[in-house]
């Protein structure tokens, strides 16, 4: 413990330094962490702003909106259009950076407006270690990653935020709708649409983590293993739902879940390197 309090104080510091701040804040565990503590140090010199489009997972908006009620912060919703953005619907390895050069050049002209002097995201320490682009663009933009600073990895914010009775402290890991597609193939709503309703159905079914991957007329589901026996128990009707969507083929990945399944080309070909 004594290790994760050093680590908060010197977020604390860091935090304090800045005067004020916008925040990236898309409800998930870490923007939520950082937003409390943000908001313990700046007080009204936090502004909170959510980006909201068809890549982000339904209700991801709403969740945003109602943690920033329960957290008290001054908070905005703004539309964003990525699909508008050639370089990122081509969906190269680089999709990401180019996301997050959009986002951040908006933020960054919200905060000016707001007489901010700071834009924050919430990347902590683990996030340097998977293959992460945006993270490229808002070193180059010259956005604050707090948490990565103080060295905060995805457990200690987990169990700060429990000990700082946060509700979402034990909130499954999400990632845009874009993540869900290998390199290469072109990302366009009708795409989208598909991962959204086969993610929706086996939500219903009572499946907490979970990821449809998109492989043109195959959807390939990743759940955790002790999930297995629900999809197999349901194969046939889960089969006819994803058919009804527009998948021909439909296979479980026995790997399992993993985030960021779709990095693995690339980080395989890193380290051959």
């Amino acid at each position: 413990m004594a290790d994760k309090s050093k680590k908060m104080s010197i977020v604390r510091q860091l935090l304090k330094g800045y005067g004020g701040a916008l925040i990236a804040f898309s409800g998930g565990v870490d923007s939520t962490f950082l937003a409390k503590v943000a908001q313990e140090e700046l007080g009204e010199n936090l502004l909170a702003v959510t980006a909201s489009s068809e890549i982000h997972l339904p209700g991801e908006k709403e969740a945003a909106l109602e943690m920033a009620r329960k957290l008290g912060l001054k908070h905005r919703i703004i539309v964003t259009e990525e699909l508008s953005n050639e370089q990122f619907a081509a969906n190269s390895p680089e999709r990401c950076y180019f996301c997050k050069k959009m986002l951040f050049g908006r933020l960054l002209s919200m905060a000016k407006e707001h007489g901010l002097p700071y834009v924050l995201d919430g990347a902590n320490y683990d996030d340097q270690f998977d293959y992460r682009p945006g993270m490229r663009a808002g070193r180059e933009l010259g956005i604050k990653s707090p948490l990565l600073e103080a060295g905060l990895t995805k457990d200690d914010i987990r169990e700060l935020s429990r000990q700082m009775g946060l509700t979402d402290w034990d909130k499954p890991s999400q990632s845009c709708l874009s993540s869900r597609f290998p390199y290469g193939e072109r990302i366009t709503s009708e795409k989208l649409s598909m991962v959204r309703q086969a993610e929706e159905y086996l939500g219903s079914l009572g499946i907490k983590i979970l990821r449809v991957r998109h492989h043109g007329q195959l959807a390939r589901i990743e759940v955790i293993p002790d999930d297995f026996h629900l999809v197999m128990a349901l194969a046939s009707e889960i089969e006819k739902k994803l058919n009804t969507i527009g998948y021909r083929y439909v296979t479980l990945d026995l790997k399992g879940f993993r985030s960021g399944s779709m990095n693995e080309v690339i980080n395989n070909e890193a380290n051959k390197q």
